[in-house]
């Protein structure tokens, strides 16, 4: 266990289905390798629920959720060549990796064969838990901190650090462009990112949402078209249309009637993670050799390279910023689909 190490203000779970409460927190000292980061803004992200009300289980608590996190560097270690004290600097979904293993060295580390090391809900190498960024300060090593660019305001950039990174991921792997068409199913928080960079990418986008309540924003954001997909003529209407359909909703959907949008050689890429199992029937890929995929975030280089992307587009999220006392209530928000579209904490008022 470490030694040595500061406690700061914090917001956490301290059980699970427990609201979330004001406590502190310990961080380690900072290292050869290490930058201290003032949090200024953290997003809240559903994955953040999910932890906190233990929906996938082997949930660590006390819990402090997490993974979206914008601040500035207020002290670096010895041996830090990447940031400087008041650098802007963000922070994603993990902390670590093995960086040994053959994705590491690829610069796949979200992929890493040993998962890796969560921003909170995991144990560091010390055998620590790690805490999120309901905090006021937290402590990273240089090599997993991304560069904010100052093209975008902290409280924007922050939910990139998931959301963002999250659609861009899939859309670059899968070379969402000119020439493509794009389906975005749910216009949430990862849902409304995603319209943002495939329409900046250049790609035609559609987007696929259980009723036409939010159409306007949608096309606001960048959509070229909107359908509900409560109405069953939806799927006759746009069948074998699209390139690539990225599903973000967290609840199961029938993947065979999405897979029945895909076109030949096309995918339908889920980012969402239900809590319950889904099925699929086979022959859905097999008749038009299509595949059915999952991505998860992106490593640091491309998360880095969102964050730029983002910059030079003009892309930030669309936010709510609330106080730290609020965050019990904004996870009820989050789960009624009250919030356009992504809730970020003023981390100055933990």
């Amino acid at each position: 266990m470490t030694t040595n190490v500061t406690t700061v203000p914090a917001y956490a779970a301290p059980a699970a289905d427990a609201p979330l409460e004001r406590t502190t927190v310990p961080r380690r000292p900072v290292g050869e390798h290490d930058v201290l980061i003032e949090i200024k803004y953290a997003g809240i992200c559903h994955s953040d629920i999910h932890q906190a009300r233990n929906g996938w289980g082997e949930g660590i608590f006390p819990m402090v959720p997490g993974h979206e996190i914008a601040g500035i560097v207020t002290e670096v270690g010895s041996g830090v060549s990447r940031f400087q004290v008041g650098d802007r600097v963000g922070v994603g979904c993990f902390v670590d990796s093995c960086r040994e293993c053959a994705y590491c060295r690829q610069g796949l580390e979200q992929y890493c064969v040993t998962g890796g090391t969560g921003t909170y809900n995991a144990l560091d190498k010390n055998g620590d838990p790690t805490y999120g960024g309901y905090s006021s300060h937290i402590v990273v090593d240089e090599n997993y901190t991304l560069r904010i660019p100052e093209g975008i305001d902290l409280d924007e950039a922050a939910p990139l650090l998931c959301a963002g990174i999250t659609l861009y991921s899939p859309l670059a792997h899968w070379k969402a462009g000119p020439g493509k068409k794009v389906a975005i199913v749910g216009l949430g928080g990862l849902g409304h990112m995603g319209v943002k960079i495939a329409h900046a990418l250049g790609a035609e986008v559609t987007v696929l949402s259980q009723s036409l309540k939010k159409q306007e924003d949608g096309l606001k954001l960048g959509a070229d078209h909107y359908y509900a997909t409560s109405d069953p003529a939806t799927f006759t209407e746009l069948a074998g249309t699209f390139d690539l359909v990225i599903s973000t909703v967290s609840a199961p959907l029938d993947f065979n009637a999405y897979l029945s949008l895909v076109r030949t050689d096309g995918a339908l890429v889920n980012v969402g993670a239900p809590e319950e199992p889904v099925s699929v029937n086979l022959f859905s890929l097999i008749g038009g050799r299509k595949t059915l995929a999952g991505s998860m975030i992106g490593s640091i280089g491309e998360t880095q390279e969102m964050l730029d992307f983002c910059a030079e587009h003009g892309l930030g999220a669309e936010i709510e910023v609330i106080r730290a006392e609020q965050v019990n209530e904004a996870y009820e928000r989050v789960l009624a689909s009250d919030v356009r579209y992504r809730f970020v904490i003023d981390a100055s008022t933990i």
